[in-house]
């Protein structure tokens, strides 16, 4: 009954806990009070700071000169505030002669510590002690800081000379070495010094000068990324509007060719004529970068590529320019641009062929890929068309193309498409060939390196 009694119960744990709880209260209360005055106090020592922040920044808008008049006037209240009257000529003349060419240490500093040591040598012969003679240490600072190496060593071996005559005339018997060791020290401190200034000075400038060169550098490759992204739409828009303009005019020929005798044939070239125009926008959109991706025709048509070739071989044969497509090889690890690339290729070249080779033209496409490389030949038969061609049946398909001279009796074709072929080639590190065969036709061939690691063999 006792041992029950002595147990604590609920009520004994609530109280303990709100015990506990009063304590931490407090405990929070100081640390914040504590911390409450230590911000208190940051914020009064940092308003106290304020007036001299600001005595700085007013002070660092002051010019050179006023900085380097400030010792001369020092000097020169200190001789005559502490000059004897008989000795007040002698000692302000001799401080004048030391302190004022400070004011132009800047622009010539070597011929003012030449000035400052004939005056600090007149004074040794005259025999006045002044404190003017700190003129010298910063006359040397200001060569160590101005001028090259050489001037420093020179301004220094000048300035120790002085100062063992100077200790050798002044300082008492017995007393010499203290003296000259505090001089000399003085005058390695003040050399020591410019130097440093010196050399941070010309780190500083390297470094301004090799950010403005990285810069400058930034910018050309700016201009030749903007240069190359401007050749890159450029070719797009070349490939896409030259070969579906050329597709599109080849099938509405074939329609007005048909409209009275098969106004069904006619009906579907209108509906390829329709459906190739919108692909011609889709692909304008994608290229310039203004398609956005919530739009339907992003998924429902991607960048095209080897995969894609089929349907443009359907495409060409349609418009009157029988294709066939023989893909060797496996084209999973050919990367998108590549494959980009090969369907550009084929593009233009079957384009060429369609523009420029009369009806009954056939072309064959052969892709070859492999490990490294990529392969891609286009060749067509190009006939040459007879003096008086009769038109083909009109049932019968291909419809009919307009005559051409044939690509094969033209040495270069006008217009960009070849060099356009090109360049798409030597980004992969290919040589593009394309020229008339032997035997009659037309020849394009190039071979595409995935790892752009050698020069190209075609």
């Amino acid at each position: 009954m006792t041992e029950a009694a002595t147990e604590p119960g609920p009520a004994h744990r609530v109280l303990h806990r709100e015990q506990a709880q009063a304590r931490w209260a407090r405990t929070a209360s100081r640390l914040t009070g504590y911390a409450d005055l230590a911000r208190a106090r940051t914020a009064r020592a940092a308003r106290a700071a304020r007036p001299l922040r600001a005595a700085a920044r007013r002070a660092s808008r002051l010019p050179p000169l006023v900085w380097d008049s400030l010792l001369p006037a020092l000097l020169l209240l200190n001789v005559v505030t502490t000059r004897a009257p008989h000795e007040l000529p002698v000692a302000v003349a001799l401080t004048a002669a030391l302190a004022l060419p400070l004011l132009w240490r800047r622009r010539a500093p070597v011929a003012v510590f030449g000035a400052v040591a004939a005056a600090a040598f007149a004074q040794w012969l005259v025999g006045v002690q002044l404190p003017a003679d700190v003129a010298l240490l910063v006359a040397l600072y200001t060569v160590a800081a101005h001028s090259g190496r050489r001037g420093a060593l020179v301004a220094g071996a000048v300035l120790e000379a002085g100062v063992l005559l100077a200790c050798l005339r002044w300082t008492t018997e017995g007393a010499f070495l203290t003296p000259f060791v505090a001089a000399t020290a003085m005058t390695v401190a003040a050399a020591v010094l410019g130097v440093n200034v010196r050399t941070g000075r010309a780190y500083l400038a390297a470094l301004e000068e090799r950010a403005a060169r990285r810069e400058q550098e930034q910018e050309r490759q700016a201009r030749l990324a903007v240069a190359e992204e401007r050749a890159r739409i450029t070719r797009e828009m070349h490939d896409i509007v030259t070969h579906n303009l050329s597709v599109m005019v080849a099938l509405t020929d074939a329609a007005l060719f048909a409209q009275h005798r098969s106004p069904d044939r006619a009906t579907t070239a209108m509906v390829q004529v329709a459906e190739t125009g919108r692909q011609a926008l889709t692909d304008m959109r994608r290229s310039l970068g203004v398609l956005r991706t919530d739009e339907p025709d992003a998924q429902r048509h991607p960048l095209p590529g080897i995969a894609q070739l089929e349907a443009l071989a359907e495409q060409m044969g349609a418009a009157g320019l029988p294709t066939r497509l023989e893909v060797h090889g496996g084209r999973g690890h050919v990367p998108a641009t590549a494959q980009l690339t090969v369907y550009r290729l084929v593009q233009e070249a079957l384009t060429n062929t369609l523009k420029h080779t009369p009806a009954g033209t056939r072309a064959t496409v052969r892709i070859q890929c492999s490990a490294g490389t990529v392969t891609v030949d286009v060749i067509d038969d190009g006939p040459r068309p007879p003096a008086t061609a009769a038109a083909p049946p009109l049932p019968a398909p291909p419809p009919p193309r307009a005559a051409a001279p044939p690509l094969a009796a033209a040495v270069a074709p006008s217009g960009h498409g070849i060099p356009g072929m090109r360049e798409r080639s030597a980004a992969y590190g290919g040589t593009l060939r394309a020229g008339p065969l032997p035997g009659g036709g037309w020849e394009v061939h190039t071979r595409l390196f995935l790892d752009s690691g050698g020069a190209a063999s075609a």
